[in-house]
């Protein structure tokens, strides 16, 4: 089944706890949180205090994407802020099978993410170690870009990958999924997609997480 997470960068911040709540009746299955540091990509977001309040409003899984420099500085953080899923990017850590397993230790499901153009043979050596795969759709730092197409053969090459080695991690898709084309995403192999302006850009979220779900629910 297709699980959508709304990413909440598009949501209304002037009414963050209403959003959260809107989607969560809507059908979300998990919520996405964007955690930007102006350094290793060009915006900045939020942090623990933020995840922290988040955790408070909502008992779906908080998947948050760790786009900063340095994150094993921040994985105690994060946890203790009450993630449920915490994706560190492999173009930031040198260190990564140590990184995933600190995640671990702290009782968290750890993640990977790459970006659009970076390829997947880079983190198969520790594919065994995740419960997460996230492909990034576009380039990471801002919302509300169109989905780069050859990012779809990353995903079908990691469900192949995933099949041939007997794993059982989520492939995850973020960056411009929306109902036009969230169909040809999820047939790649994606069994998560992140989703932004596509959903709070939207009048009826539960028709959008509906659309978005399709047939494959």
């Amino acid at each position: 089944m297709t699980k959508i997470a709304p990413s909440i960068l598009a949501a209304d911040f002037n009414k963050l706890g209403n959003e959260i709540a809107a989607v969560e009746r809507a059908g979300a299955d998990w919520i996405h949180v964007d955690v930007m540091d102006g350094h290793f990509v060009p915006n900045i977001t939020i942090g623990p205090p933020v995840v922290e309040a988040i955790r408070k409003i909502t008992d779906l899984p908080l998947d948050v994407h760790l786009m900063i420099t340095n994150p094993e500085r921040y994985i105690g953080e994060f946890a203790d802020a009450g993630s449920d899923h915490i994706l560190v990017h492999q173009e930031t850590c040198p260190h990564l099978h140590a990184v995933l397993q600190d995640i671990r230790r702290a009782e968290k499901r750890p993640g990977v993410v790459l970006n659009p153009a970076t390829p997947l043979a880079s983190i198969e050596p520790v594919l065994p170690e995740i419960d997460v795969l996230l492909i990034m759709s576009v380039n990471p730092g801002f919302g509300g870009q169109k989905l780069i197409p050859s990012t779809l053969d990353k995903v079908r090459e990691a469900a192949a990958l995933r099949s041939r080695l007997g794993l059982e991690f989520s492939i995850e898709v973020d960056g411009g999924v929306k109902p036009a084309n969230s169909a040809e995403v999820a047939e790649a192999g994606a069994d998560v997609l992140v989703v932004g302006t596509g959903i709070f850009k939207t009048d009826d979220y539960a028709a959008t997480i509906a659309t978005l779900k399709g047939d494959r629910v």
